[in-house]
Order: C-alpha cells, then sequence, then structure tokens
C-alpha cells in the first residue's frame, strides 16, 4: 500500500468522523440526518487539515529531500542558498541543513576523487620524464663501459649525448621544483617597477641564436612612445614567462617562419603582451589542457622538440600570482597567439 497524504488524510478523516458521531450520538439522540451532516462536516474538515498538515509540511519537505539526494547523485551542486536562517518550518530548516550537510560531503568526496586521480597521472607523468633522460644517459655510459669508451671519437660523442640528456633531467627537476614552490606558495611575487622595453631587449638576444639557427624572423615592436614602458611585476617571474613562451613558439615554427612579440599599452592601467607565431598551431580540443602538467599536443613530435612539458603550467601559475590571466588563440596549420596583462601601478595587487 502507497502512503502518502491523501491516503493517510482519507484515514484519519474517517476515524474521526466515525469516533466524533459515535461520541455525540451516545450522549443524545442524534436524528440520522444531523448524524449524516455531522459525520460529513466531521470527515471533510479533518481531511482537509491533515492533507494541508501533511503535504505542505511533511511530504514536501520529505520529496524536496529526495530531490536533492537525487542531484547530489548527478554531481547537480546549483542549490538555493542553504543558510536562509528566516524559515520558520522546523522540517524546512532539516532539510536546509541535510542539504547543507550532503553538499559538503559529496563535494568532499568528489575533491578527493579529483586529487587521488591527480596524484595518480602525476606520478605516471613525473616517472616517465624521468625515465626518458635517465635511460638515455644511462644506455650511453653502459656503451661506453662495455668497451666504446677506448674510441676517442665515439666516447666523446657518448659523452655529450649524456650529458645533454642528464642537463634535460636537470632542467625538469628544476621546473618541478619551481612550479611546486610557486603553488604551495613557498615562492612569493616579488613586486617592483621595471621596464619592459629593458627586459624584452635581453630575452631577445638570448633568444637571438637559436632563431638564427631555424632561421626564424624574431621581433618585438612596443605601440606607444613612451621610452620606457615601465610596469608593476615580479622581473624574475615574468623573463621566466616569456622566456617559455618565446621558447615554445620558436620549437613550434618551422624553419624560415615568424615568431613576434607585440607590447601595447591598453590604458593608464595595464600593459598587453601578446606572443604570436605562424608555427603548427594547436588543435581545439586542446587549447582547454595545454596548461596542465606534462600535457602535450603531440607527444612524439613535442618530447623531440625538447622541453619539460611544464613550461605553460609555470606560465599560467605566475600570471594567476599576478592576479592575471592567459588567453590563447590558435589555428592548426595558420599558428598560435598568447597574451596576458600587467599592471603599470601596485594598485592592483
Amino acid at each position: 500500500m502507497i502512503l502518502n497524504s491523501r491516503v493517510i488524510s482519507m484515514s484519519l478523516a474517517l476515524v474521526i468522523s466515525i469516533i466524533t458521531t459515535s461520541f455525540l450520538a451516545f450522549f443524545k439522540d442524534l436524528e440520522k440526518t444531523v448524524a449524516l451532516v455531522v459525520f460529513i462536516v466531521s470527515f471533510f474538515s479533518t481531511y482537509l487539515l491533515v492533507f494541508l498538515v501533511l503535504e505542505f509540511l511533511v511530504f514536501r519537505e520529505i520529496q524536496r529531500i529526495y530531490s536533492v539526494l537525487g542531484r547530489l547523485r548527478e554531481k547537480d551542486y546549483s542549490f538555493v542558498d542553504v543558510d536562509d536562517t528566516s524559515v520558520l518550518n522546523p522540517l524546512q530548516r532539516i532539510n536546509k541543513e541535510i542539504t547543507s550537510y550532503a553538499t559538503n560531503k559529496q563535494k568532499e568526496i568528489d575533491d578527493l576523487r579529483s586529487m587521488e586521480q591527480f596524484r595518480k597521472e602525476f606520478i605516471a607523468n613525473v616517472s616517465h620524464e624521468l625515465k626518458t633522460p635517465i635511460f638515455a644517459a644511462q644506455g650511453f655510459v653502459h656503451t661506453l663501459l662495455d668497451g666504446a669508451v677506448k674510441d676517442r671519437a665515439v666516447r666523446k660523442k657518448f659523452l655529450k649525448k649524456a650529458a645533454k640528456s642528464l642537463d634535460g633531467l636537470d632542467l625538469l627537476v628544476q621546473d618541478l621544483m619551481v612550479l611546486s614552490q610557486i603553488e604551495s606558495g613557498d615562492i612569493r611575487m616579488n613586486y617592483e617597477y621595471f621596464d619592459l622595453r629593458k627586459l624584452m631587449d635581453d630575452i631577445m638576444d638570448q633568444f637571438e641564436e637559436k632563431a638564427e639557427r631555424k632561421e626564424i624572423k624574431l621581433d618585438w615592436s612596443y605601440v606607444g612612445d613612451e621610452k620606457e614602458i615601465m610596469v608593476f611585476a615580479d622581473w624574475q617571474r615574468i623573463r621566466q614567462v616569456v622566456n617559455n613562451l618565446i621558447s615554445n613558439a620558436l620549437n613550434y615554427t618551422n624553419e624560415g617562419g615568424d615568431v613576434f612579440i607585440k607590447v601595447k599599452k591598453l590604458d593608464n592601467d595595464f600593459i598587453e603582451i601578446s606572443v604570436r607565431d605562424n608555427g603548427i598551431g594547436i588543435p581545439k580540443n586542446d587549447i582547454d589542457r595545454i596548461f596542465e602538467r606534462f600535457y602535450r599536443v603531440d607527444k612524439s613530435r613535442s618530447r623531440a622538440k625538447g622541453g619539460t612539458g611544464l613550461g605553460l603550467a609555470i606560465v599560467k601559475h605566475v600570471l594567476e600570482g599576478h592576479n592575471t590571466t592567459i588567453t590563447v588563440n590558435s589555428t592548426p596549420g595558420i599558428g598560435t597567439e598568447f597574451n596576458f596583462r600587467l599592471p603599470v601601478n601596485e594598485g592592483h595587487y
């Protein structure tokens, strides 16, 4: 038998009507017509009263609890504000408390599952990235120990390759340490005023040789007339951001291509930096994931071009530490453009 507010109300109304009519008939002789009227009035008044109480104060709130539990199972947390303390109905307050408690617990469970999955993926990625240079260096060293060390030409060639693998391993460990320290808050941003023009000139000098080797045209320009482009940021970390973006642009631009950096003053508050190339581009489905640690669009080509797979993750975290974000627009086969902003004064931190 299904119990609902109507069934319960009708049952109670019937019992109360019979008791009321019988009670009145016991003390005085009631005519059948009067007894019928008393029975009907008692039945319907009791039914309406009990039905309204059960329906609006009990069953409706229970149904809401079931609805909340169903939405939690579907991971839908778009509830109404559960902190409303103006509710007088105790069942509604209980419902809201259950909703709040269940929502918090479900979110904790989801966060723990997400963190566990992230931990597994991170360990797998770190192990894979460490294994590649270690195995390469091991192979070269063991080859030399097996007798190749006696050949001077082979010895020098293999030692250079082993050193290159170990340099890559050292770079990976350094990037991991930097990323870990930024995320844990151990590295604080050292904000200061500095001239972005000087920074860009230094970076251009740093990548000039690499660009020439690939016959890539590397240049930058400033849209404005100021001799100094003053910003308020962490000089070292912003240099790291621009370095990583230009390095990626050079790595994924074919010989004879272009890498161009544009610095533009948007207003009196912000400077925008854009790094654009006409390289291989990024597929649309991968754009949202390129800032994840170790994520590579094309794993085989990316690893062959060097890098640790952490550069864009570091870029994202550094810029978040500056209360700004980075955007990317890319079309496969045409090129990619990264954009971010820096404030010109300390009032934005």
